[in-house]
């Protein structure tokens, strides 16, 4: 019996992340070519975590384009969604890890293949086999992707799908914050599932992410389930029924890109085994605490599809952690 498949849209690109941490982009001497793009993270971390994805989006006819979709394969995430832009190239971001490990991007589309997807290329075939269809904001920032993203949307719900949605805010590539927090909540209340971190949060909402009454704004009737992670401290679940938190792992980091997508991998090929965890609490605490283990192990070595943990590793990490 085949795993349940998810199905995860948006963009794939490549992230340079400087060869020596620490530096601003101007200082970087040499960059180290990583795959990325968040939705594509997500399809991959599902892969090595035993689960089925598969990919939908739309690179450019270029080296890079070819590249990534042979990384794709590589790992197992099927490729029948993705095409092939002739007239754009793929898109660009450089990464910078400051002397924290966390980041500051600066992207190059101008307009990348991504970014130029449209309703009629979708393969929406594809998207009514799956059990979950999960995506991000970035797709909503410009035509004609935007209109192919709500078609996808559309099509999953009416098929029965579950909606995920992790916004991962990209605030350079909007043209204002307030566009940016208009364009991410245009799409809140379509999903079943948000997974949004801190910091989202604060921006989203102007408030305190600390505070539950503040999280509870972004709450409304029909989610299932709504995850805020706050970074190494781990992560809080709310769902109709109960709420609470799941305590992070302390690793040694080096670079937090991909950590999210990790953590969203993780709890995806959870869910699509068993929905069920959005009603039981010990099941769904389960998931948390192994989610949080993926998204510790990919702090620890840079680039986010490279530091993409296997079960074996997260297994690990949950049972150091229980002792």
């Amino acid at each position: 019996m085949a795993a349940p498949l998810v199905v995860s849209f948006g963009e794939m690109l490549i992230d340079f992340v400087p060869d020596v941490a620490g530096l601003s982009l101007a200082e970087s001497g040499g960059f180290v070519k990583a795959p990325g793009g968040a939705p594509a993270n997500v399809a991959v971390a599902i892969t090595k975590l035993g689960g089925r994805s598969a990919f939908v989006g739309k690179v450019g006819d270029d080296e890079f384009g070819h590249m990534l979709v042979d990384i794709l394969k590589k790992n197992g995430v099927e490729v029948e969604g993705v095409l092939f832009d002739a007239h754009a190239r793929t898109a660009l971001a450089f990464v910078t890890l400051k002397k924290n490990g966390e980041r500051e991007f600066m992207f190059y589309r101008n307009p990348s293949a991504d970014m130029l997807l449209t309703e009629a290329e979708l393969n929406l075939a594809l998207i009514r086999r799956a059990k979950i269809f999960h995506y991000g904001s970035i797709s909503l920032i410009s035509e004609p992707c935007r209109s192919a993203h709500m078609a996808a949307m559309r099509a999953a719900k009416a098929a029965g799908i579950l909606l995920s949605y992790d916004p991962n805010v990209r605030l350079p590539l909007w043209p204002s914050e307030d566009a940016a927090r208009d364009g991410i909540k245009s799409i809140w209340k379509e999903a079943d599932f948000i997974k949004v971190s801190d910091d989202e949060v604060a921006f989203l909402t102007k408030g305190d992410a600390t505070k539950e009454d503040v999280v509870m704004s972004l709450w409304y009737e029909g989610l299932k389930l709504l995850i805020v992670t706050d970074g190494e401290k781990g992560c809080r679940y709310f769902t109709k029924g109960f709420k609470g938190s799941v305590t992070g792992y302390a690793v040694n980091t080096v670079d937090t890109t991909g950590a999210g997508d990790a953590f969203v991998g993780s709890l995806l090929v959870s869910i699509a085994k068993d929905d069920a965890l959005f009603q039981n609490e010990q099941k769904l605490r389960e998931a948390l605490a192994y989610a949080n283990a993926c998204g510790a192990i990919c702090t620890t070595q840079k680039g986010a599809i490279p530091a993409l943990p296997t079960t074996a590793m997260a297994q690990e990490l949950v049972s150091k952690g229980k002792k």
